[in-house]
């Protein structure tokens, strides 16, 4: 038998991100191809090649496999009970501070390295994406809040609700700025700043745990949080929060007309702005919402090296 501590040290046992996936770079085989290598081969779409890397190792698991299918089903009729509980006793249990900190515990005991790298990593990309569109819309120049944890305890300090704020918050702020000097639509700067933007497309961020509980895949663990979320807020931060992800149709568009690349929101969507789904949808739309920032920001990383590569001719 193992003793404690040396299972306490394989629990503790951290890895640096992103991780190479055998299977992907496997031979191929006609009679049997492997979903997750086609994936990782086709080129269509923009993407960071170690978030794709690390996504595709992540969903070749087997809680994504077979625990999803059974989570998800649960999670959203959760969601609705949650629904009805809420308007018979609103705001009972809200404690934004304990949410936080019982996700950021949550995470570092139960989810993949790589759930937990792209989740830290989805800050600092939501981060320079909003920057490059301030920076670089005429009349904008709007106060910003960036946010860029370095490890999961960073999590405790509000980020997924001022990640929500920072959102609404640019969109109204932008629009007020807009209608203030009399713009009516948004209109690029003359010359782009790229500055912002990590070329590398990489973050400073911390090695995660790998230890032996550490097998919730990203999908798993969204499914898994969502009503837990949704029962530590108010119903007004709930909804704020759903909602919040119908903007990255409008972050999509504002993207395309300064960089005057419309096929850039081919991926980045997650529908019409204006039509909100039921909130029992909410933890798939948030893979999506993690997918199209990504993409945003590759389109980005790849515009700021034309550009380098313009400037260098």
């Amino acid at each position: 038998m193992e003793s404690e501590s040396s299972v306490d040290n394989r629990r503790q046992k951290k890895v640096a991100l992103p991780r190479s996936a055998p299977n992907l770079e496997a031979a191929h085989n006609p009679d049997d191809p492997d979903p997750w290598q086609s994936l990782w081969l086709d080129q269509s779409t923009p993407i960071n090649p170690g978030v794709k890397q690390a996504w595709l190792r992540d969903s070749n698991t087997w809680s994504r496999q077979f625990l999803l299918p059974v989570v998800r089903p649960l999670a959203r009729l959760s969601i609705v009970l949650l629904q009805v509980i809420k308007i018979i006793i609103p705001n009972r249990f809200c404690s934004s501070r304990l949410l936080h900190k019982l996700l950021a515990w949550a995470l570092s005991i139960f989810a993949t390295p790589e759930a937990n790298w792209l989740i830290l990593r989805h800050f600092w990309i939501g981060s320079e994406n909003l920057a490059f569109l301030n920076a670089n819309i005429k009349g904008a120049g709007v106060a910003m809040h960036p946010l860029r944890p370095y490890d999961l305890p960073d999590l405790k300090d509000n980020l997924f609700i001022q990640h929500d704020l920072n959102l609404f918050n640019f969109i109204t702020r932008l629009n007020l700025s807009l209608r203030a000097n009399n713009v009516g639509d948004v209109q690029a700067n003359q010359s782009l700043d790229f500055s912002m933007i990590s070329e590398d497309g990489n973050f400073p961020i911390a090695p995660q745990n790998d230890g032996w509980l550490n097998v919730l895949d990203l999908q798993t663990c969204i499914d898994i949080f969502t009503p837990i979320y949704q029962l530590f807020l108010t119903d007004k931060d709930f909804w704020r929060s759903v909602h919040s992800l119908q903007f990255d149709e409008t972050i999509g568009i504002y993207a395309a007309k300064v960089l005057n690349k419309p096929e850039g929101l081919i991926l980045v969507n997650n529908k019409h702005p204006m039509v909100v789904p039921a909130t029992w949808s909410a933890g798939y739309r948030l893979v999506l919402h993690g997918l199209s920032a990504e993409m945003l920001h590759a389109l980005l990383v790849q515009a700021k090296q034309q550009s380098l590569q313009k400037g260098a001719g």
